[in-house]
């Protein structure tokens, strides 16, 4: 089995990362984070280049490709923790493509794909990207349903990703809402893949340069230690997200239980990395203008949508079991 990207796959993590490397630097998240709002402009680029779509089918206005090409661009787009709706978007476009009746994806879909229309998933309760999304579609007990009047503002840990109070009754989701999540869940832990990238990337290029008492505090073993330690857990994180996304498309059979592995060690590895970063970043890792911190915070809340490491380790062991009894039967 070949995890390796193909050529078409390569050019659009490129032009995404040169893209982002553009026009989602530091500078303009932080303007964006502390004034609480979405970069429209950026909103508005990427969605002519059909990226809120990429995983939509054809029929319904998307491009009609695959989940990994999906974890591609939620991957790049965490790396500069972008202050888009893009994932909150394809998170309720995945939910209403794979769980939705034919008469709610032809509804919802072409907007959601074209960028018209913004969307947002989550738990009862704060929800990120709500706010001033079109519509949240809120899952519950094993069931989903779509809301179109997100309450109000919440203030959350992650100022880039303006979260609402969702609370409100809608339209029921009819189809298998589990699968659907199981795809959803992928996109995330795609994302915290690529926030961990950026976190471990700057605090190894804070650490070759910072020096203490004449040497790189990067050569103590402490710090490379836990560098390492960050390391694996990042690459951990990956290779599961590539097989999970890889299952998603080329055999759904295994999803479930990938996704729960990709989201269980994004999740862990999205707090560990972030939080090794803050402190081998020392006293300047604390401070408000450390750009690592917005990383940090994307980390928290990511960590925690749509479940958390726990959850999905307990899920997947009792998919394990129900398999091996199913085995033994």
């Amino acid at each position: 089995m070949d995890f390796g990207l193909t050529n078409d796959q390569q050019d659009i993590q490129r032009t995404a990362r040169d893209l982002l490397g553009e026009r989602a630097k530091p500078e303009r998240v932080r303007e964006h984070a502390e004034a609480g709002t979405v970069d429209v402009e950026l909103w508005h680029g990427i969605a002519e280049l059909g990226w809120p779509g990429i995983a939509v089918a054809e029929e319904h206005g998307g491009q009609g490709l695959g989940a990994v090409e999906l974890s591609i661009l939620c991957e790049e787009l965490g790396r500069v923790a972008a202050p888009l709706p893009f994932l909150p978007t394809v998170l309720a476009a995945t939910l209403i493509e794979h769980a939705g009746s034919e008469e709610q994806r032809g509804r919802w879909l072409p907007g959601l794909a074209s960028g018209e229309l913004r969307g947002a998933a989550g738990g009862v309760g704060v929800v990120p990207g709500a706010l001033g999304a079109d519509l949240v579609v809120v899952v519950e007990d094993g069931a989903a349903r779509i809301v179109e009047n997100p309450g109000d503002p919440v203030e959350t840990i992650d100022p880039t990703r303006p979260s609402a109070r969702v609370e409100g009754a809608g339209e029921e989701l009819p189809g298998n809402v589990e699968a659907a999540l199981d795809r959803a869940v992928v996109a995330v832990a795609a994302e915290l893949v690529g926030v961990c990238d950026r976190a471990l990337s700057m605090t190894i290029e804070y650490v070759k340069n910072r020096q203490q008492f004449g040497t790189p505090v990067g050569a103590f073993q402490a710090v490379s230690h836990r560098c390492a330690e960050m390391l694996l857990a990042t690459e951990k994180a990956r290779s599961a997200v590539a097989f999970a996304s890889w299952a998603a498309d080329a055999d759904p059979s295994r999803l479930a239980e990938a996704a729960s592995i990709a989201k269980a060690a994004a999740s862990d590895a999205g707090r560990e990395v972030t939080g090794g970063a803050i402190q081998l970043h020392g006293g300047v890792g604390f401070t408000w203008e450390a750009d690592v911190h917005w990383l940090y915070k994307r980390a928290q809340v990511d960590a925690l949508l749509l479940g958390d490491g726990k959850h999905y380790r307990a899920r997947l062991a009792k998919l394990i079991g129900q398999r091996a009894m199913a085995a033994a039967a």
